[in-house]
């Protein structure tokens, strides 16, 4: 499709985007909620995507799936967990866009997700204001995972907890730190969520973004 038409067609999505942690689906859920658009959470799809993608459309992916919990989450460096990691190259974000392209046009939507890359997105854009990142600091990642419970949900099921805990943390922490300098880079909003950051004043950051306040 020509790039033209596909931004037009796009032009009813808000995108956000962030690395683990900061809030994205609880404040597109909220600015849905109080705007009265659709959400389209990227997590939700990622099983139905991972079996729909062959080994040549999502190499990193096909060996992904190859690797033990210790493969994949105690035995390499979190810079290489970073560099290997499928949705973190972009695999299968051409479903993402099929799956929104087929969502009625006439209300607006908003796609929420890690999945969702600065380099990928902003070529959709019929206005880079469309399109927020969040950037959660290491401190306010933790605080969120162990308020959800969820920090240990990987380490436990490896041989190392403690170690698989560091990695994730730290890959995380790098993707964060790649995400700001790429919205940076491109001049696409991004907003920092640190430690004290509450949902409110967070919600309204965005909408601000958004031009829907």
């Amino acid at each position: 499709m020509d790039p033209r038409a596909l931004r037009a067609r796009l032009r009813h999505v808000y995108w956000i985007g962030g690395g683990s942690g900061g809030g994205k689906s609880t404040i597109a859920r909220r600015l849905a909620a109080r705007h009265g658009l659709s959400v389209y959470a990227t997590d939700d799809v990622m099983p139905e995507h991972a079996r729909l993608l062959t080994p040549r459309e999502a190499p990193q992916l096909s060996r992904f799936k190859d690797m033990d919990m210790d493969e994949r989450w105690v035995h390499r460096s979190p810079r290489a967990m970073l560099e290997t990691f499928h949705w973190y190259r972009g695999e299968g974000f051409g479903l993402i866009v099929a799956d929104l392209l087929r969502l009625p046009p006439g209300r607006g939507v908003i796609a929420e997700g890690f999945r969702l890359l600065p380099g990928l997105v902003g070529p959709l854009l019929v206005d880079p204001a469309r399109a927020v990142w969040l950037l959660p600091t290491p401190a306010f990642r933790r605080a969120a995972f162990d308020s959800r419970g969820t920090a240990w949900d990987i380490p436990r099921r490896t041989g190392d907890p403690r170690r698989a805990l560091h990695n994730l943390l730290e890959r995380d922490r790098l993707f964060t730190d790649r995400l700001a300098e790429e919205t940076g880079r491109l001049g696409l909003p991004a907003v920092e969520v640190g430690p004290g950051t509450g949902e409110d004043e967070l919600a309204e950051r965005v909408a601000r973004v958004f031009g829907l306040c």
